[in-house]
């Protein structure tokens, strides 16, 4: 799809001819965050940023976009601002991969009011579904635990977000997938099996399954469920696994993809290590996900690979991860959005963040939201409750927004799949177990600093009504 400034909601422009006419040099500070951790997490994994920053870099309004926002009545001068439309901001972000957590920021965007305005939804649009996927992937994986996962889910993905999700997979932890064009486009490992029709459409299933294995001699898997898994599929695979043998090869592997895929595994794990079959891997799908993965661990399932799909890529049962983009300093002036829900009201100010790190180089817990210029704080403060508050002074302050664009221009190195993915890992085995379980997991904390929590209430008592 070819992404261009268009790709954004109707009212970011209507509100960009009213700023063009009334305030264009206007400068915004604007906060990209979300409120709540999605599959009641104790995390989240932060991914799309490179994606935003590729597509920042070139962004424009094409000669078609011009010519329909002229039939949708916008004024000429206006159009021809748009013309020549380029994002020139700069923006202050968490590293992808990065673990992140609820009512932080965790992008900051600088930038004049109208490029700020028009680039909100293309933002959210990627950040929010990459980060939701992402987090999916990493439960996935702490479920699997050292299991090979494979994302199968481009079939049943929201149409073209597939391709997004491949990559968001990948760096929550899987190790390949079955999306071609992701694989090729993210240099992600590729892999596949073959379908029940493909069987289905020779008069037997030896037949098939030999066929398959002399054009894939180094990477073939048989998948044994079409008819019935123990009496035909298995025992098929097997003589196909025998005659690969003889010419050399190796079959890597089986799948399963209905069934009772405990039992079935622990049957087929029997009768392969008989034949002495013993590294032919077992692969199963169909419809799993965290909780299921768990599951099959906890029965002592001999299961190698695990193929993931539609619970994976449409990022059931949350479907969307709940990310906004709020004002938060429009010319050097602190902006704050009230709300008769407390967690609704934002806060104003550039900022800065910085993570908690104790003698263990573990993350002890609590990340600090600062005014930009404080650069250690000796104690945070319960954003509302003048109750709680954290002592941080035996901790070591990590700052976490780093400067990633400046003037329309990266100005960080591009980073491959694999390079967020090594490092997503890498912060992963910081944060303590509490955090990852799937039941109540621990809360991590997010405070204020003294400074920033009071002229946050001073402005929250000017604006009160």
């Amino acid at each position: 799809m070819n992404i261009t400034a268009a790709y954004t909601d109707l009212y970011q422009i209507t509100m960009a001819q009213v700023y063009f006419s009334t305030k264009p040099k206007g400068r915004a500070v604007f906060d990209y965050y979300y409120r709540h951790n999605p599959f009641k997490s104790g995390y989240s994994i932060f991914a799309g940023l490179e994606d935003v920053l590729n597509i920042l870099e070139t962004l424009e309004f094409s000669s078609s976009d011009i010519s329909y926002l002229k039939q949708k009545g916008f004024e000429n001068d206006f159009l021809e601002y748009l013309k020549s439309f380029r994002f020139k901001g700069t923006i202050y972000a968490s590293k992808e991969g990065d673990i992140v957590f609820p009512n932080r920021p965790i992008l900051q965007v600088e930038a004049n009011i109208i490029e700020a305005q028009i680039i909100e939804t293309l933002l959210l649009n990627i950040l929010n579904f990459q980060t939701l996927i992402a987090t999916k992937a990493s439960r996935i994986k702490y479920s699997a635990k050292d299991g090979i996962l494979l994302d199968m889910g481009l079939r049943r993905a929201h149409a073209t977000g597939g391709y997004y999700a491949s990559r968001a997979a990948a760096i929550g932890g899987f190790d390949s997938t079955s999306n071609v064009k992701a694989a090729e486009d993210y240099n992600i490992p590729s892999t596949g099996t073959m379908a029940h029709s493909f069987i289905q459409s020779y008069e037997n299933e030896l037949q098939a399954f030999r066929d398959f294995a002399k054009m894939r001699p180094k990477n073939c898997v048989l998948l044994i469920d079409t008819y019935s898994t123990l009496k035909s599929g298995l025992p098929n695979a097997i003589i196909v696994a025998k005659e690969m043998e003889e010419r050399g090869d190796k079959l890597l592997g089986i799948r399963l993809d209905s069934g009772d895929l405990a039992y079935l595994s622990k049957k087929t794990r029997n009768l392969l290590d008989q034949a002495n079959l013993e590294y032919v891997k077992i692969v199963v799908s169909n419809q799993l996900d965290e909780y299921v993965i768990k599951s099959l661990k906890e029965q002592g399932a001999p299961i190698d690979i695990y193929g993931v799909g539609t619970n994976l890529v449409t990022g059931k049962p949350d479907a969307s991860l709940d990310g906004v983009y709020k004002l938060s300093e429009f010319n050097d002036t602190p902006r704050i959005k009230l709300s008769e829900n407390i967690i609704k009201t934002s806060l104003p100010f550039k900022k800065q963040v910085y993570r908690m790190i104790d003698d263990k180089n573990m993350f002890y817990g609590a990340d600090a939201i600062t005014m930009y210029a404080e650069d250690k704080v000796t104690l945070m403060q319960h954003p509302f409750d003048t109750t709680k508050s954290l002592e941080l002074d035996n901790y070591k302050h990590e700052p976490l927004l780093e400067l990633v664009m400046e003037n329309g221009k990266r100005t960080t190195p591009h980073r491959t799949v694999t390079e967020i993915t090594q490092y997503s890992q890498s912060r992963l085995k910081q944060l303590p177990d509490e955090y990852k379980r799937f039941q109540n997991p621990h809360i991590y904390k997010i405070g204020l600093s003294p400074q920033l929590k009071k002229e946050r209430d001073l402005l929250i008592n000017k604006y009160k009504i």
